[in-house]
């Protein structure tokens, strides 16, 4: 059995979206670039040059490494902002808003991250949608801190057991860049074969 140290905050983003793609990223190593994936590269590389201003009342600084001894997170923020005194995290993503949560999960494990290392509460958090360039608020309520540090400890026991979970297909299949490795239709044809015996 791995001893896990910490594991990346966006892996909270992938296991929520799919456990299954989650393992076969940062247990099997794999990673396959579509349209979406080159995408949203292409996006992180503008957004993560170190660098510091302000906009207004608004004090921005990007490409931070946050880090959470207590939930043992580590990652690299977007975007960070302060305004009064309370400071929010700021989640960059190439399309719109899609039908799942599973960035929010990403927003709320930089909150975590934020709270502890700077001994203030965040209460907010945004996605912004380069697609259709706005903001998605995020509330960091109770709720969602619940279902981010129980998918915390999903992902420690997947990455130290290395269990794989099962592929099932589902509609966000489509769009997934793992998609050829996993077949997830394939699985579930596999799970349903019998022999005849003639």
């Amino acid at each position: 059995m791995e001893t896990i140290d910490y594991i990346p905050i966006s892996s909270l983003n992938h296991f929520s979206y799919c456990p299954h793609r989650c393992w076969r990223m940062f247990c099997a190593g794999e990673f396959v670039d579509n349209q979406y994936t080159i995408e949203g590269t292409s996006l992180h590389d503008r957004v993560h040059n170190f660098g510091e201003q302000n906009r207004d009342e608004i004090w921005q600084v990007r490409a931070v490494w946050l880090k959470s001894e207590r939930y043992k997170l580590i990652g690299k923020s977007d975007l960070i902002e302060s305004q009064s005194g309370e400071f929010y995290p700021v989640e960059y993503k190439r399309g719109r808003k899609g039908e799942w949560d599973n960035d929010e999960m990403q927003v709320v494990a930089q909150a975590l991250c934020l709270e502890e290392m700077t001994g203030k509460t965040v209460t907010k958090g945004y996605i912004y949608y380069a697609q259709s360039h706005q903001r998605q608020p995020v509330e960091i309520s109770s709720i969602l801190r619940e279902q981010a540090i129980n998918i915390i400890d999903q992902v420690f026991a997947l990455l130290q057991t290395g269990h794989q979970p099962l592929a099932s297909y589902q509609k966000r299949c489509k769009g997934c860049s793992l998609y050829e490795s996993c077949l997830p239709k394939i699985a579930a044809k596999v799970s349903r074969y019998q022999e005849v015996i003639v």
